[in-house]
């Protein structure tokens, strides 16, 4: 089994939130010693059951912590029935065992005025393979065509497409509609495949709208369920800015780069120049959000774009600090026309370290720009991130 660098609590409750196949129940599972309980609630008896009279699920776990000395709970799933929630407040206040609650829509809970057992239960958050995991076996031209879902990791290529054809088809355009989360799938599936395909491109809702035939309002909506499903994520434009006008338009990421090959029916083929160039700074932006999860660093990540056009891709901030600004491109060699956008930038903060991910055989200098190959980039995120 991979080391997972996720940082869990030994003796305290958690949630472990994440996408389906991220190996989420394998991790939990791995934790458990013989003094424990497993509930799957994916078992469609155990699900009505519980559904039927969640007290039941309380009462036999008296049993098993009376009998058998259990200690830690695991329940799987555990967003497909939330109102278990409120018998495992009561078996932590009285008996104060560990539960550990894994599932993949934190936004079913969030939404539905459950018991989130505050003050009970932490959060962590499970994403595909980050690179500090399977650095031995990391293939860069792998991971931006098929992506790094534990589903994938090892398989031979036509197994890749397969299983990753099959987590777009089902799980994003169905699962999610099961779930109650949309109602107009064919509206949701046009939506969706055009977020995947403009992929850390701005977002303009209106636009967007237009473009899909659906109402700015209901763009929104989506945008979110896909955050909220874990499934894409945000960053924020950088405002802060004495001179020059900058845009406010957000940028959106789909959170694996396979998963959204998938989504693009863009598997069978490599990449072109143009797509590895945008997948590249795809890896890299969710590659620093999953360490900044998993480090739980207080950072804040931002890109900067004038209304010009001069661009930056990724900003770190931590208490109120600009940490590194940083552009991303899927270059061996780098010149100074690459670095236009760091002197933009570096006009109006001159103090920010400048420094550009990419493809160079080692790190160098250019103009007081560091040029910084991307595996010294992610090796180098614990101390960057604070």
């Amino acid at each position: 089994m991979i080391n997972r660098v996720v940082d869990l609590p030994k003796t305290r409750s958690f949630f472990l939130f994440g996408p389906r196949q991220t190996g989420k129940s394998t991790l939990a599972r791995s934790l458990l010693g013989k003094a424990s309980w497993s509930v799957d609630l994916l078992e469609s008896d155990l699900f009505l059951r519980y559904a039927r009279a969640p007290e039941l699920f309380r009462r036999e776990a008296e049993e098993k912590i009376s009998k058998r000395k259990v200690r830690t709970i695991f329940i799987d799933e555990v967003q497909r029935l939330p109102g278990l929630l409120n018998e495992v407040h009561l078996l932590i206040e009285k008996h104060h065992c560990q539960f550990i609650l894994s599932g993949s829509s934190p936004r079913k809970l969030r939404c539905g005025g459950t018991n989130l057992l505050a003050g009970r239960a932490v959060e962590r958050f499970l994403f595909p393979f980050v690179h500090a995991e399977i650095a031995n076996s990391f293939d860069l031209e792998a991971a931006l065509r098929f992506g790094t879902l534990p589903a994938i990791h090892g398989r031979v290529q036509s197994e890749q497409i397969d299983v990753l054809g099959t987590y777009a088809n089902t799980y994003l355009r169905e699962e999610i509609q099961q779930e109650g989360l949309v109602r107009n799938i064919g509206g949701f599936s046009r939506f969706l495949d055009l977020a995947s395909a403009q992929c850390g491109e701005l977002v303009n809702f209106s636009a967007f709208g237009r473009e899909c035939g659906l109402p700015t309002r209901t763009v929104q909506a989506y945008y979110d369920i896909l955050e909220d499903t874990l499934i894409g994520c945000r960053l924020e434009p950088w405002t802060r800015s004495a001179r020059k006008r900058l845009v406010a338009h957000q940028k959106f990421y789909l959170f694996d780069t396979g998963v959204a090959n998938a989504v693009n029916r863009r598997l069978t083929a490599p990449p072109d120049s143009s797509l590895r160039g945008r997948l590249f700074e795809q890896l890299m932006v969710i590659e620093t959000l999953r360490m900044r999860s998993y480090l739980r660093s207080e950072a804040r990540l931002f890109f900067w774009r004038t209304n010009g056009g001069a661009e930056v891709d990724l900003l770190i901030e931590r208490h109120g600090r600009l940490r590194g600004a940083f552009e991303i491109k899927a270059l061996k060699r780098v010149a100074g026309a690459n670095l236009s956008g760091l002197r933009a930038f570096h006009d109006d903060h001159p103090k920010v370290p400048l420094a550009i991910i990419c493809d160079a055989a080692e790190p160098h200098e250019i103009d007081g720009v560091r040029v910084l190959p991307w595996r010294v980039y992610l090796e180098e995120l614990p101390e960057i991130l604070g």
